[in-house]
């Protein structure tokens, strides 16, 4: 057999459904959602409203906010689609195994991984700033050695907080998964009404004049807005991870992806419109633009809330993250293209040596390792992963396995799928040279692992 034949050799579907069956399935479309939410929701609720409708588009990031959630439907519906008819771990790397080959799902899988493992890396190190900033408020001082990059010549020795919050995760999924669903929909809770009451304490102190002119920077503006809030919807793909976990998954992964997004968008847009009613957007380019306004409204008691909601925020988008990773991580150990020990469940139905594998390496990475400057490649890797998903939707209308399978199907097929790929596209193109230098990297030193290791032991091959 080729080189060529050999690398894009596709996995079966019953392998996977069969290997899969040892996951106890324990979660419902509520935990589904509850986990989406958690991903997608986290600081930028607080963040993004503020500073990119004094920068970019004006009162009009109302419409900013929508525009970015229909796009990210299209792709929502395509993962969706997979979920319902492929209801196995892995999200994009298995669906990438298995409708277009072995190489395209090990890219896709690398992909995630930066995503994953980048994106809670850099939200444990903020959880540790924000921790900090939230104890000074009741007078306790925690020193900053312990809460910094590690630089020994001026006194910081690491983010100890980030690796303490990181670990405490990961034991918590360690120990079942259907407690930690528990508490993170509880957190999930907890953060949702924290965003409300913002929402309905800032209603009373609307002007509706702040919302004239609606688009300043005028309809490009409100592009540009869409453009730049995009990315603070991403997340809900790391939902499609958990499906074999789940209860009924044709019925319930596509209410968990669809309904993430629905949720999401109104709580976006709902603080977008009474945040820009409070106070002229052009007073909002600030780092805390929500806590901000209520204090310019006299309402500082309920600043000290936001900072909590902040810290909910990212507490439960470590959760998904770190759950999403460490059965990413599972799956390509089930494939032999990793060490095949992280393919393993435990007695309890738990991917342990990948959940931690993952947490090691988010721990040195959040607590060690300034990330400042690599943020944006969690970005390219989501995108990469969202472009193959849409497009994969035809050829996997087209696999026998799985032909008129029963579950949740796109609508306006085959259009809306590619929509959804040319879409991906255009937004790949919105990203800085930097980040497709620094992501080409990764994905050279991805491809010799693969020909150096995972080609070799392939479970396929």
């Amino acid at each position: 057999m080729s080189l060529i034949s050999r690398i894009f050799r596709r996995e079966k579907v019953d392998r996977y459904l069969e290997t899969d069956k040892q996951f106890v399935k324990t979660m419902s479309a509520v935990d589904l959602i509850s986990l989406g939410i958690g991903a997608v929701i986290g600081t930028g609720i607080f963040i993004l409203p503020g500073t990119v409708a004094a920068t970019k588009a004006g009162p009009g990031i109302i419409l900013s906010f929508v525009i970015a959630a229909i796009v990210c439907s299209t792709a929502a519906m395509c993962y969706a689609e997979f979920a319902s008819a492929l209801p196995v771990a892995g999200s994009a790397y298995s669906y990438g195994n298995l409708v277009f080959g072995e190489i395209i799902g090990w890219i896709l899988g690398w992909a995630l991984i930066l995503e994953y493992v980048l994106a809670v890396a850099a939200v444990s190190s903020a959880w540790g700033a924000y921790f900090k900033s939230f104890m000074s408020g009741f007078g306790i001082t925690i020193p900053s050695a312990i809460v910094g990059p590690l630089d020994p010549a001026h006194g910081t020795y690491g983010n100890w907080i980030a690796i303490i919050i990181v670990l405490i995760i990961s034991f918590m999924l360690g120990h079942g998964v259907k407690s930690s669903v528990r508490l993170n929909n509880f957190i999930v809770f907890v953060k949702i009404a924290i965003i409300l009451l913002f929402v309905i304490v800032g209603a009373f102190y609307v002007k509706p004049g702040n919302w004239h002119p609606f688009t300043p920077f005028g309809t490009h503006g409100v592009f540009a807005g869409a453009s730049a809030v995009f990315f603070a919807y991403l997340g809900f793909d790391a939902v499609s991870s958990s499906a074999a976990e789940v209860k009924n998954p044709k019925k319930n992964m596509p209410i968990g992806i669809i309904g993430t997004l629905i949720i999401a968008t109104i709580l976006y847009v709902l603080v977008s419109i009474v945040l820009t009613g409070m106070i002229s957007y052009t007073k909002l380019d600030v780092s805390d633009p929500v806590s901000f306004a209520l204090q310019v409204v006299h309402q500082n008691w309920a600043a000290g809330i936001i900072a909590l909601g902040a810290l909910a925020g990212m507490f439960t988008m470590m959760v998904t993250m770190i759950y999403s990773s460490s059965r990413l991580i599972y799956s390509i150990g089930r494939d032999g293209l990793l060490p095949k020990f992280l393919g393993k469940l435990d007695q309890h139905g738990n991917p342990i040596h990948s959940l931690r594998t993952v947490t090691a390496v988010i721990a040195i990475m959040g607590g060690f390792v300034p990330l400042d400057q690599l943020t944006n490649l969690v970005n390219i890797g989501t995108l990469i992963a969202f472009l193959f998903v849409s497009f994969g939707i035809i050829p996997l209308h087209r696999n026998k396995e799985i032909q008129n399978h029963q579950g949740f199907q796109v609508p306006w097929y085959p259009v809306l799928p590619v929509i959804s790929g040319l879409l991906c596209i255009f937004m790949l193109t919105q990203l800085q040279a930097e980040t497709w230098i620094a992501s080409g990297i990764w994905f050279l030193f991805g491809l010799a692992l693969y020909f150096g290791y995972g080609l070799k032991h392939s479970r396929l091959n």
